[in-house]
């Protein structure tokens, strides 16, 4: 699907113009032209991108064939930026999905190319028909606002996240010990290394758009550009506690883990200490090699031995375990 949306210098604005009209639209120099390229193959993407808006071939081929991770290309007449929306996706375990989202912005147009919808890139389209003031600042603010836009869409991800988070440490802390607690701490863990890989690298790029100086961008638009860029420091700050946290929380889940296994090793040798003098004793009477009557020992196996035998076999246990609990205790 191919969106056109075109503000002309009198303010009217149009949702229907067709790309036979885009060469005309570019040669009278003003107006605002944004085509919006929404799962569209490259067969019908190709021929507008480089014999219309005379796109390099390189750049062309980046859009459409290749995927990046956030980064700039300065081509002089226009920029193309490569910036990525997210989604947490907690259906198919706790990871999150990255929206590439292509863009070239020149002086009168803004191009974009997505293979898949992207929730920030629409509401940023359902603003523009809705207030003329997005359209009316020229093409760097409406690069502006499709980019702050794509970092607002983050922090609802990164609440999820935090929410998550704060489940697990809760269950860890209560003793639910189980292997899917374990695997969706891990996978938490893995979701915010994946964040941290997006946010970096486009935190840069908007510190490039703020403070560089490029020919499509005033030094109007490179305030906007730096207020995007703030945003990203913040997430990025707060990526880097969740990561602690997450990092914390395995440690607790770890050591909740130790000590349960610490009582059981504690359980099993006090069974043991108190069950060896039992043993001990039960093995030195039932040893055959002794011939009571032969050899005069009856008394062996008279009733008082019988008797002291077994109050040792009870007493030494309860004196074993007391003088055991005395040392624990001091």
């Amino acid at each position: 699907m191919i969106r056109t949306l075109y503000r002309a210098r009198n303010g009217a604005l149009r949702t229907d113009v067709r790309p036979e009209e885009f060469a005309a639209i570019l040669a009278q120099a003003d107006g605002l032209l944004w085509v919006d390229f929404v799962g569209e193959s490259p067969q019908d993407c190709e021929p507008i991108l480089r014999n219309v808006f005379r796109f390099d071939p390189l750049a062309v081929d980046d859009a459409l064939q290749e995927s990046h991770v956030p980064k700039l290309d300065d081509w002089g007449e226009y920029l193309y930026v490569v910036l990525h929306a997210v989604a947490f996706d907690t259906d198919g375990g706790e990871h999150v999905d990255t929206l590439e989202v292509d863009l070239f912005l020149g002086r009168t147009y803004v191009v974009t190319h997505r293979d898949m919808p992207v929730a920030a890139l629409d509401r940023v389209w359902a603003s523009c028909q809705r207030d003329e003031r997005h359209t009316s600042r020229g093409a760097a603010y409406l690069a502006y606002r499709i980019a702050d836009e794509i970092v607002a869409g983050y922090m609802p991800v990164v609440e999820e996240i935090d929410v998550a988070i704060d489940q697990i440490e809760d269950r860890v802390l209560a003793g639910a010990l189980r292997t899917a607690t374990l695997e969706r701490l891990l996978a938490l863990k893995r979701a915010l290394l994946n964040l941290r890989r997006i946010i970096a690298p486009q935190r840069e790029v908007m510190n490039k758009l703020a403070r560089d100086d490029y020919e499509v961008v005033d030094t109007r638009g490179r305030l906007y550009f730096r207020d995007v860029y703030d945003h990203l420091v913040r997430l990025h700050d707060i990526n880097e506690s969740m990561r602690d946290l997450v990092s914390g929380v395995l440690d607790t889940y770890l050591s909740v883990v130790n000590n349960r296994l610490n009582d059981v090793m504690k359980t099993l040798t006090l069974i043991t200490t108190l069950f060896m003098p039992i043993s001990f004793i039960a093995s030195f009477f039932g040893m055959n090699f002794f011939g009571p009557v032969a050899s005069g020992l009856a008394p062996w196996t008279d009733t008082p031995t019988l008797l002291l035998t077994l109050a040792l076999m009870v007493l030494l246990p309860g004196a074993m375990y007391a003088w055991m609990r005395r040392r624990l205790l001091e």
